[in-house]
């Protein structure tokens, strides 16, 4: 199946490359570089949407258990592994539109970090997000 092509990315973002085949499938991912937390955005597309044209519920979860893991790894600097997601679904989006993702941690323990963030696009949410991510670290020998 051919991959299907959007528009440019908005201004500052630019294509996030070596993540995991489930996500790789599921985008293409973009990032933009922020002083705090995390920044990422996806064009929706008709594979991304419901049989009604809205963004998928499915879709917008697995974008955003994404955008706070990589906050949770940013502000770590371990691999955050989901131990809790709560999304509350907001808006509704459509395809061909540009959905931005902000994260940030709120709290880390030596094991723990918790998180949230918001999909939106433009002025008005599609969904928010909280999440508790388990901190794993390289075993010790």
């Amino acid at each position: 199946m051919p991959q299907e092509e959007g528009p440019p990315p908005p201004a500052g973002f630019v294509i996030q490359p070596g993540r995991g085949a489930f996500t790789t499938h599921n985008g293409p991912y973009y990032h933009k570089p922020v002083e705090e937390g995390v920044s990422q955005a996806f064009y929706a597309l008709a594979r991304h949407c419901n049989g009604v044209g809205l963004i998928h519920g499915g879709m917008l979860s697995a974008f955003l258990d994404g955008l706070l893991a990589s906050a949770v790894g940013r502000a770590t600097g371990t691999t955050p592994v989901t131990v809790h997601l709560s999304i509350d679904f907001l808006g509704m989006g459509r395809a061909g539109e540009w959905v931005i993702g902000e994260a940030r941690v709120t709290r880390a323990t030596r094991d723990l970090a918790f998180v949230e963030g918001r999909a939106f696009v433009g002025a008005h949410d599609l969904a928010r997000a909280t999440g508790v991510f388990k901190l794993m670290r390289p075993r010790s020998t």
